[in-house]
């Protein structure tokens, strides 16, 4: 895997130095955003990449504008921290703060803040915004290697890799033969019991699977909102899969489940009822890590 991600949302170039240097030495690369502007830049960038006939991406109804552009961007990039200066007025901390932590999508990352030891108006806001951290810039400074270790969220690769090479439980099996048959809220439950039955890291797998299950249960309903925060949802569980986990064919669903999320953003909220739902593919398992077992799910 590649060094863990920390984004600095810093403007003072010889700050943001000493907090790369801090980040490269705990084993991490850094991204500066200085700028709000500069990610509306970023998906102008990745719109001009895309061919011709690929449908713009959507964010739920409630997202819109450089909020909704950052929260996709987090939710494709995963970063380990994000570190926000209080006195970068390029930035709009105040709104993007209980934004991020409110969108399932992203509230799980660990967020740092630092301002000016005077301005405790903003201190105490992003206290109040839900920011894991804020300190007065001076301490901040004095204590950025222990700040980076002890709230970066770094997901466990190696158990996960480890953990991968493990048979699906039964309850999973279940789960799998229920979302292969389209019964999607018993795929839910079901795999939901799994999760909570499991304390290995390689659990993150019966989530995402479930999450899929979700976003398409929510497309039959005709609930586009809904399906569509789901998608963005599942990226911090699906991504830091092994392409291959308890036999199950991960690179698969999440090619399946990218292709779904396009073709209904793409509809629109207004036509999600004529959705092709045959875009709805099973899931790729092996069980060839069960005695006596050779079938492939969906399957079989």
């Amino acid at each position: 895997m590649d060094q863990p991600l920390i984004i600095g949302f810093i403007a003072d170039l010889m700050f943001a130095v000493r907090v790369e240097q801090a980040a490269s030495q705990q084993g991490f690369r850094i991204r500066w955003v200085e700028r709000a502007a500069e990610i509306a830049q970023e998906e102008n960038i990745q719109q001009e990449m895309q061919p011709a006939s690929s449908p713009r991406r959507q964010l739920a109804e409630h997202l819109v504008g450089p909020g909704a552009r950052l929260v996709d961007m987090l939710t494709r990039e995963h970063p380990a921290l994000l570190i926000f200066d209080l006195g970068n007025a390029e930035i709009p901390w105040r709104e993007w703060i209980p934004l991020l932590k409110s969108v399932p999508a992203t509230r799980r990352i660990p967020l740092v803040c630092f301002g000016s030891h005077v301005d405790e108006a903003s201190l105490q806001t992003a206290q109040s915004s839900g920011a894991d951290a804020v300190l007065a810039r001076s301490k901040f400074s004095a204590s950025m290697p222990d700040l980076i270790r002890r709230y970066a969220r770094v997901p466990d690769y190696k158990g996960m890799q480890t953990a991968c090479r493990q048979p699906l439980s039964a309850l999973a099996v279940r789960g799998l033969e229920e979302f292969n048959r389209g019964e999607y809220f018993e795929a839910h439950e079901t795999l939901e019991e799994a999760w909570n039955a499991d304390e290995s890291p390689a659990k993150e797998l019966y989530r995402a699977i479930l999450q899929v299950a979700v976003a398409y249960l929510q497309i039959e309903r005709g609930n586009f909102r809904g399906a569509v925060k789901m998608f963005l949802r599942l990226r911090q569980w699906i991504d830091p899969l092994p392409s291959n986990c308890r036999g199950v064919d991960v690179a698969q669903l999440r090619l399946d489940a990218d292709a779904v999320h396009a073709a209904l953003t793409s509809l629109g909220a207004q036509d999600i009822s004529s959705f092709d739902r045959t875009q709805f593919k099973p899931v790729i398992y092996r069980l060839e890590a069960q005695p006596g077992a050779n079938a492939e799910g969906e399957g079989l």
